[in-house]
């Protein structure tokens, strides 16, 4: 073998050498990806089955709660944690955002048990936003629907703002109004979020509702573990 020969075979070994090297970089890099990526998506599979387990025991609370008065109020609750009171004649004048005295005594009964619940020490530290939203139907006599739809915003809001006042100054809940200003939230909807009949076609009657939401802190626990991991 050649002094050249030689010289040469060294120079391919050491290049060898060196992208032997560089690929058990290139595997260990990707194992710590790999192993990081499962950890964090385990951490948000346990984070989700925890918020779906919450989600369940409130509902059933509330269920327990409520089960033998929401025929009487024209009332639903869903498992998504909505409660949903749909009686127009119990609710507002058509058009009007003044709580009529039906509602206004429904809310009086309602509130107060409702929040006792969602505050309970096991919910209310993962309790992010209770929402009152008010929703309505599309139409509105005389007006166009683009039109339509803002004075049915305004009206929505009105009415939500109405149900807010309310019930902060129901006097049961004067040890909780700190607490109340911080979570609570009124938002009108308009028809944006319309309730469909079997046919497809829009219920006028339940889309006009007031609806009682709870929104759980879960999906912001998960985006601070992805953070944290990147």
């Amino acid at each position: 073998m050649t002094e050249f020969q030689a010289d040469n075979e060294e120079h391919w070994l050491s290049v060898s050498d060196l992208m032997a090297g560089l690929m058990m970089v290139f595997l260990l890099v990707a194992v710590i990806f790999m192993v990081n990526a499962e950890q964090e998506r385990r951490t948000v599979t346990d984070v989700a089955l925890l918020y779906e387990r919450l989600r369940l025991e409130l509902y059933q609370d509330l269920l327990d709660e409520f089960s033998d008065d929401l025929p009487r109020w024209g009332a639903e609750l869903d498992e998504d944690l909505t409660f949903r009171f749909s009686r127009n004649d119990l609710l507002f004048d058509r058009g009007e955002n003044s709580l009529q005295p039906q509602f206004e005594a429904i809310l009086a009964d309602f509130f107060p048990r409702y929040v006792n619940i969602i505050y309970a020490e096991r919910y209310r530290d993962d309790i992010r936003e209770l929402r009152i939203e008010g929703h309505t139907d599309s139409s509105w006599t005389g007006l166009d629907p683009d039109v339509a739809y803002i004075r049915n915003m305004e009206l929505s809001q009105a009415r939500t703002r109405a149900a807010a006042a309310f019930i902060l100054a129901l006097p049961e809940l004067a040890d909780l109004q700190s607490w109340l200003k911080e979570n609570l939230t009124a938002n009108g909807l308009s028809s944006s979020k319309l309730i469909l009949g079997p046919d497809g076609l829009e219920d006028p009657d339940r889309s006009r509702r007031v609806e009682f939401r709870v929104v759980t802190d879960a999906d912001q626990r998960i985006q601070e573990i992805i953070q944290r991991a990147r």
